[in-house]
């Protein structure tokens, strides 16, 4: 089953067993899905699985720093309401590797290559790791082991 027909059936299992905020969050990330499938001009075929995954890791992207904004201005109610979505959209990421096992591919990576430069090194990695990883976390380690 693909990860968009996952989706639209948890959100019918959300609503039916009225839990509503999970139902609405799901429902606005289907329309996030509609919105990037009409940019990309695949409406008639949908998006891939690692498609959805590169929206998933936005929108979960866009909740951390919505809640980091809203904390700096005393919106704590806010600030948990975007968490909690950020929580329900992260269920349908990949397990995301820990920073033992990025450095392990950083670290093969510039092995491999004659004279690493940090771009080239940070492109490699995440063409390996795909959405398995967050692109700052792998920066980061790139840039300390260069």
């Amino acid at each position: 089953m693909s990860l968009k027909e996952t989706i639209s059936n948890d959100i019918k299992a959300a609503l039916l067993s009225g839990n509503c905020f999970r139902g609405e969050v799901l429902k606005n990330f289907k329309a996030a899905m509609l919105n990037e499938e009409v940019a990309k001009n695949k409406r008639e075929t949908g998006l891939e699985d690692n498609e959805i995954e590169q929206l998933l890791a936005r929108e979960i992207k866009k909740r951390n720093e919505s809640a980091e904004i809203y904390e700096k201005s005393g919106r704590q109610d806010l600030a948990d309401n975007e968490l909690a979505e950020k929580e329900i959209l992260a269920e349908y990421m990949p397990k995301q590797l820990d920073e033992s096992e990025i450095k392990k591919v950083v670290d093969e990576v510039i092995a491999s290559m004659d004279s690493p430069n940090m771009g080239q090194v940070i492109g490699v990695v995440k063409s390996k790791l795909g959405n398995s990883a967050d692109g700052s976390a792998i920066a980061r380690i790139v840039k300390e082991s260069l």
